[in-house]
């Protein structure tokens, strides 16, 4: 049993080293995945400030907060320059921070109460009340519009479903922050690899960056 383990070891240590030429991949990808995903959060929040202003302050229809203009300018802010410096691998983990702290709120004060899933589905797992009760409304506006509509061109494009508007993509958003905090930029794919090569050649070798 012992000998098993140390080969399951010495293999992925060798596995280690043959892919360390390619260990940057992984945060350029999760940095390309999260790029369009807070450029369009903060350009929208840009486009509507007033509304999205209005919508963090207001305690009947919206999240209540405290301060609404400064918080909308400090969330839209963060999105778009996050967009930025995450394409350019750039202070990758100081705006992973900011950033991960906008998931995190978002996910409490917004998504929160509609549970986990983002898409409701009663087949999936962690389908509350409300998921489940959507499978007779998502029934019935496909019937409405099976005898009133095109409905093959109207689903030409993907089904029709219902948003659940849960923590799942939020949740998600957030462990891939977490996981460009650990990483960084990525070897040989961002500016802070080769700011930090050029600055502090010594630690080159001995940080993804």
């Amino acid at each position: 049993m012992v000998d098993f383990f140390n080969y399951v070891n010495r293999s992925q240590d060798y596995i280690a080293r043959a892919f360390r030429p390619l260990d940057g991949l992984p945060a350029l990808g999760l940095r390309l995945y999260l790029v369009p995903v807070f450029w369009m959060a903060g350009s929208s929040k840009m486009a509507s400030f007033s509304a999205t202003a209005e919508w963090f302050g207001n305690p009947d229809w919206g999240l209540g907060l405290p301060f609404p203009t400064l918080l909308a300018f400090l969330a839209t802010a963060t999105e778009l320059a996050g967009a930025l410096l995450l394409l350019l691998g750039l202070a990758t983990r100081w705006i992973a921070i900011p950033l991960a702290i906008t998931m995190i709120v978002a996910a409490l004060s917004v998504h929160w109460q509609f549970g986990w899933q983002a898409i409701a589905d009663a087949s999936a797992p962690f389908a509350n009340e409300r998921v489940v009760e959507s499978v007779d409304k998502l029934a019935a506006a496909r019937s409405l519009l099976e005898a009133h509509g095109n409905y093959d061109w109207l689903t030409s494009s993907g089904n029709i479903v219902i948003l659940n508007n849960g923590i799942e993509f939020a949740a998600t958003y957030l462990i891939m922050l977490l996981a460009l905090i650990a990483l960084g930029g990525g070897r040989y794919v961002s500016v802070d690899y080769w700011l930090n090569r050029k600055f502090r050649p010594v630690l080159t070798d001995k940080t993804s960056h």
